[in-house]
């Protein structure tokens, strides 16, 4: 027997919304835009991580392979220093939808 594909759970995905869709949920984005620290601990929170990592490339990248969405550490980097609170909208709507529909991994 030959196998010609790899079973669905490793089949790459993407986030569930895109970087700009700040207004998919309006208070994810107020709390990004008027206090992002709160909204930093709150996904490490969900994530299972310390408060004090804070926001940046490596918690991006932890996130998207543990759900396996596409993207590259590089492309991590450029988005989380150049559209931080965008990243971060975009993380925790990401992470709001996986606890609702109730894919959050722990």
């Amino acid at each position: 027997m030959e196998i010609t594909s790899q079973p669905g759970a490793f089949e790459s995905r993407e986030f569930h919304t895109s970087l700009m869709s700040c207004f998919d949920d309006v208070g994810v984005c107020f709390c990004g835009l008027f206090c992002l620290p709160c909204l930093g601990c709150s996904i490490a929170k969900d994530m299972n991580e310390c408060c004090l990592c804070g926001l940046g490339m490596p918690i991006r990248s932890v996130y998207r392979t543990k759900y396996n969405i596409q993207g590259s550490m590089c492309n991590d980097w450029l988005i989380m220093n150049f559209c931080l609170t965008c990243a971060a909208c975009q993380l925790k709507r990401d992470i709001n939808i996986r606890k609702s529909n109730g894919t959050l991994k722990p």
